[in-house]
């Protein structure tokens, strides 16, 4: 094997086991997740069009942008930016997946039979 191409190979793993190095030390340095308390379900992570189904679900009646926004902050802790929620919620109105708009930056959840 020529000198060149022995140094060219050498280097690349060397670099790949430092990159493996660096990854078990950062993973050293993470703290253990701790497990969910016995009989509670893990939480999931959920989208953000997952949390205005959900909200809009639950309140059974159509609701302003402002009050999904305020309900997804007090119930799932995340701050939803208006404009991303309204273009997302009118291009599944657009699609009939799901929502449907009932004025103004105000949507409800499409009835079952409409899907």
């Amino acid at each position: 094997m020529p000198n060149n191409v022995r140094d060219d190979l050498l280097d690349i793993l060397e670099a790949v086991s430092k990159a493996q190095l660096r990854t078990l030390r950062r993973l050293r340095r993470t703290p253990p997740q701790k497990p969910a308390p016995s009989g509670a379900a893990p939480t999931r992570r959920m989208s953000h069009i997952q949390m205005a189904y959900d909200i809009l679900q639950s309140a059974s009646r159509p609701l302003h942008v402002s009050e999904i926004l305020a309900l997804a902050a007090r119930r799932h802790g995340v701050t939803l930016d208006r404009e991303s929620i309204v273009s997302a919620l009118s291009k599944r109105v657009a699609r009939k997946d799901r929502f449907v708009r009932t004025g103004p930056n105000t949507f409800s959840v499409l009835p079952e039979g409409e899907r």
